[in-house]
């Protein structure tokens, strides 16, 4: 029965994180947390879940990254300077989750969500960040389409921010995506299925980086992680090909809406 539930799980996970830019971490770690408490699998602690979904993530970006640079939705330019503040980040978000117990992990991680969702909601209303803007670094990017999209980010302030990102990655499990995807589309002014691509290359190295802090700490139950990895990295490949079908705004109201729904689930988790 375990077995089917994280078969199911890591399909599930991958081909909804794939799909909008996230991983599927958001799913996996309160998923594993939600499964462990009921008793249908064991040994789950938020220092396992999250363990265990970093080295899951591997797959899950591996995966999206493969179909996302084919399809030309991956800035690789920009996604490697974010990498060099991301990296470091999620190590010490590794390190740093050690401390964190059950009600708190479900408290810190609801709030996270919401209000990115919230932020989402009005990205449209949102000029853009001039902290994060550098118009002497203009850059240009052409997708599959052959529309080009223009931008430009400042190195410093970027990998500054996605340091702090790859802090709160590591510390919850999530790879980045969840974090990045908004960043991107709102103080960047990525175009989202750019984010999306972008994001995913990003979280395979975060992942990467994340696991073997956790690896380091014992924090990963490994038959789990082989079963979850093997169907994550399935489902990662439906949700490239749906994402090339979907709408940019049809991809971020399901970010918005899958955001919001786990972060008022935990929160009520956390203060029953």
């Amino acid at each position: 029965m375990s077995i089917v539930l994280l078969i199911l799980l890591g399909v599930g996970s991958a081909i909804l994180g794939s799909l909008v830019g996230l991983g599927g971490g958001i799913i996996i770690v309160p998923s594993l947390i939600f499964l462990g408490g009921t008793g249908l699998i064991g040994g789950i602690t938020p220092q396992t879940a999250i363990g265990t979904s970093t080295v899951i993530l591997i797959a899950t970006g591996l995966s999206a990254s493969i179909g996302y640079i084919k399809a030309k939705q991956v800035d690789i330019k920009s996604g490697f300077l974010f990498l060099l503040g991301i990296v470091p980040g999620a190590i010490v978000g590794a390190y740093l989750s050690h401390f964190l117990t059950l009600k708190s992990f479900n408290l810190y991680f609801g709030l996270l969500m919401i209000m990115m969702s919230i932020v989402l909601m009005f990205r449209d209303k949102i000029r853009p960040i001039r902290f994060f803007q550098n118009p002497a670094r203009m850059r240009s990017f052409t997708d599959a389409k052959g529309q080009t999209f223009e931008y430009s980010i400042a190195p410093v302030p970027a990998v500054m921010a996605t340091f702090l990102v790859g802090c709160l990655t590591g510390l919850f499990g999530i790879g980045g995506g969840a974090l990045m995807t908004p960043l991107m589309i709102i103080a960047f002014r990525f175009p989202p299925h750019i984010a999306v691509g972008t994001s995913m290359l990003m979280i395979l190295f975060s992942s990467i980086s994340g696991a073997i802090s956790h690896i380091v700490q014992g924090n990963v139950i490994w038959h789990y992680a082989v079963i979850l990895v093997v169907s994550s990295f399935i489902g990662a490949s439906i949700g490239v090909q749906i994402n090339k079908r979907a709408k940019s705004e049809t991809v971020v109201l399901m970010l918005r809406l899958i955001m919001l729904a786990l972060g008022c689930y935990l929160i009520i988790k956390s203060l029953i």
